[in-house]
């Protein structure tokens, strides 16, 4: 229950009721109302829809989700299955890992700015800051270090010795471009064996003399019961969420 606890605490925190809690209305009548009256919105409620445009960017681009996705839509290759488990099944099993991974940075983002802020004991330019500390942590844990360099390089600034000072420029990119070399990487591992299982069938039926016959047709099979035999979404659930909590 707790990714979708954290995807209802975000569209709280995305929600008009913030701007409520601020005493600011959602909507400002000004003028006289047989006259004509102008509305105009407040700072919340801009802020609110600028977020919700941005909130699939940043998905993509700070939380594990690349990471995941790839390793499965490698793996269905792997197993030669077509579209089989399709893509909205890929996608919201990605998307609900993401969410159990980042449970203990959401809390911390929770319990260390959102809480404040709402209770009216912590400005929201310091809010902001209080949030991005957990963010730029985890980033910074999943991130290695050559690829941090290259993009300080590209960048033409100075090699930086401390990671806090990393700007979020420069973090962001070196985050998605490790995360695309984990992916591949956790991919090519996980196509070893099934090249191996195809290997063997089609060697078994060149010896055999059954040419005409297509080695996809009795490996996909033997890939699928060997994947079974072995409890493969499981191992391979847990083996993306520990590669998060190895590093």
């Amino acid at each position: 229950m707790k990714p979708l606890r954290y995807l209802l605490l975000a569209l709280l925190i995305l929600s008009p009721a913030l701007a409520l809690a601020q005493g600011l209305p959602v909507l400002n009548v000004a003028g006289d109302p047989s006259k004509g009256a102008n509305y105009s919105l407040t700072l919340e409620l801009v802020a609110l829809m600028t977020a919700l445009t941005l909130l699939p960017s940043l998905l993509l681009s700070m939380t594990p989700f690349v990471r995941i996705i790839i390793v499965l839509s490698l793996l269905r290759q792997a197993l030669g299955t077509g579209q089989t488990p399709p893509n909205q099944v890929l996608v919201g099993l990605a998307l609900f890992l993401t969410f159990f991974i980042m449970s203990p940075v959401l809390t911390s983002v929770y319990d260390q700015a959102l809480l404040p802020y709402m209770n009216k004991t912590l400005p929201g330019d310091k809010a902001i800051a209080a949030a991005q500390a957990p963010i730029r942590a985890f980033m910074l844990k999943q991130t290695r270090q050559d690829e941090i360099a290259a993009f300080v390089q590209i960048s033409g600034k100075e090699p930086i010795a401390d990671p806090a000072e990393v700007p979020f420029s420069t973090l962001v990119p070196a985050f998605i471009t490790s995360e695309l070399k984990s992916a591949f990487t956790i991919g090519f591992l996980i196509y070893i064996p099934f090249v191996i299982i195809d290997l063997i069938v089609a060697s078994v039926l060149m010896a055999m003399g059954m040419v005409m016959l297509s080695p996809m047709m009795i490996s996909m099979p033997l890939k699928l019961m060997l994947f079974v035999l072995v409890d493969g979404w499981t191992l391979t659930m847990s083996s993306l969420a520990s590669s998060f909590a190895s590093m």
